[in-house]
Parts: C-alpha cells; structure tokens; sequence
C-alpha cells in the first residue's frame, strides 16, 4: 500500500467538522452501539479496512459477541440476532450508502421512521452520510487499519 498525502494534517479544519459531527453523534439520542453498528455496515458496503477494523473493534469493546459481529453483513439472514430497531437502521443504511442506485424509495423511508422518532431519523441519516465521508477520506488516503499495523 502506497504512502498517500496525510488529509487530516492538510485538510485540518475540514476534517475537524466532521469529527465534531461524529462527537455529536456519540453523545445524540441514538444509542452508541447502533450507531457503531451502522458505520460498520456502511463500511462494509464501502470496502473501508480501516473503518471495518476500528468499528469492529468498538463494538466488541462495548460487549457486541462475535457471533453477532460476524452476522452483520448478512444481518437479513440472521433471524432475531439483530433487533427490529436494528434491522431498520441497517436497512436504512444500505439504502442511503447506496443512494445512486436506490433513490431512497419512500417504502424504504417509511419502514424506518416506524422503528424511530424524527430527531431519532434525523440523527440516523446524518450518522450513514458522515461515515460515508470518512470512508471517503479512509480509502483514499490508505489509511491502514489496526490489525494490518500489528
């Protein structure tokens, strides 16, 4: 893996509103291990090693069981492992990673805003477009995951 242009060290101030965003995110009204949850699947979708590896990492710090983390990329055909609040937001953001093919159907709107009040969507949203852009900045900038690191 080639060495590429640090973004955070010429692009400081930019990168800084998104980590302000991700702060807000940590402290909204979602729970933390759905949002952890739901930049994994974004980054998995997106093929960011680093994100997999950090929010991996994250979830089996706060208690998530492997049998559970090994699931979340095929969490449809996980049965009740994963919440019905779970399944929406893991829905949701596939479709909004995949917003080019998708379109954001309003069947798909509608499923979510069952599982979560307006300010609850409305965080939910922000939380799947702020890790697209870090995984945006990630692979890109070859950023180099954890476990590569050992």
């Amino acid at each position: 893996m080639s060495n590429r242009i640090d973004l955070y060290q010429n692009a400081t101030a930019a990168y800084d509103g998104l980590l302000a965003v991700n702060r807000h995110l940590k402290q909204c009204s979602l729970p933390a291990d759905l949002v952890e949850l739901v930049f994994l699947r974004v980054s998995l979708i997106n093929g960011c090693a680093y994100c997999i590896d950090k929010h991996s990492r994250d979830l089996l710090k706060s208690g998530m069981t492997i049998d559970k983390l090994v699931l979340v990329p095929v969490w449809h055909e996980a049965g009740s492992l994963f919440t019905p609040r779970e399944q929406a937001a893991l829905a949701w953001a596939e479709v909004v990673t995949r917003i080019g093919e998708t379109a954001a159907p309003d069947a798909d709107y509608q499923a979510v805003i069952q599982h979560f009040t307006p300010e609850e969507y409305s965080e939910l949203t922000v939380a799947i477009a702020l890790m697209n852009a870090m995984n945006r900045l990630a692979i890109p900038g070859r950023m180099r995951p954890q476990a590569a690191r050992a």
